[in-house]
């Protein structure tokens, strides 16, 4: 995380109080190199001194534009006369003087949110794991290149692990009620997943003999 203010003796003991408690901060100045001194860097909520860079200004509006590229919380550390003008484009806020403790408490609070959201969007299955937000499938780390429709079948399955469905009830949740193909076409794709997913060491879909699929539920 990182904290946009200029270099001063508060700041450099909030980023000392916050170290100690295990949370890595660096100090931005407002300036137009912020974005250059965070590129690649791992940041998980930024804290802006609106003191310094109030709402509508260009410090302001460069951590708005932070904010959304990089998809990072924001809390600002506010005085207390300013409350009634908190922009509503903040995650949170803290009123001056910061105490470490409160500080550290909403961090971790906006962390365990957003590490919430985050998981909504990934489906795991032993080594094997389905990042839906992007639509993207791995195992054991590697990804593995699927088709739209061998992708969404999985996926299915994966939502539902340890369901039996029939092939005709596949057909309808994943191609859809009006396709007019067979009962074929999923174990066409069936064969192709499995092709691509399973190896001597990875099992994933079981056939359920003269019902259908299913993805094993203890994976």
């Amino acid at each position: 995380m990182f904290i946009i203010a200029n270099e001063s003796e508060q700041a450099r003991k909030l980023r000392a109080e916050l170290a100690q408690r295990g949370l890595d901060c660096l100090i931005v100045p407002h300036n137009a190199g912020t974005l250059e001194q965070i590129a690649g860097q791992h940041l998980g909520v930024m804290l802006l001194d609106t003191d310094e860079a109030t709402t509508g200004s260009e410090a302001w509006e460069q951590a708005q534009r932070i904010r959304q590229e990089r998809q990072i919380p924001l809390i600002t550390l506010v005085s207390g006369e300013k409350l009634n003008g908190l922009d509503s484009n903040i995650d949170d806020f803290v009123v001056k003087p910061w105490e470490p403790n409160e500080v550290t408490v909403r961090i971790k609070r906006i962390l365990g949110k957003k590490e919430s959201i985050d998981n909504e969007d990934i489906i795991r299955c032993g080594d094997l794991v389905i990042d839906s937000a992007k639509c993207e499938v791995s195992l054991s780390g590697k990804p593995i290149m699927l088709t739209f429709k061998e992708y969404q079948l999985l996926k299915f399955l994966a939502s539902n692990k340890g369901k039996v469905f029939t092939r005709e009830s596949l057909l309808n949740k994943v191609w859809g009620w009006d396709y007019y193909g067979g009962d074929r076409t999923v174990d066409v794709h069936i064969r192709r997943l499995r092709s691509k997913i399973e190896d001597p060491t990875h099992t994933f879909i079981e056939t359920v003999r003269n019902i259908g699929y299913r993805l094993r539920e203890n994976l």
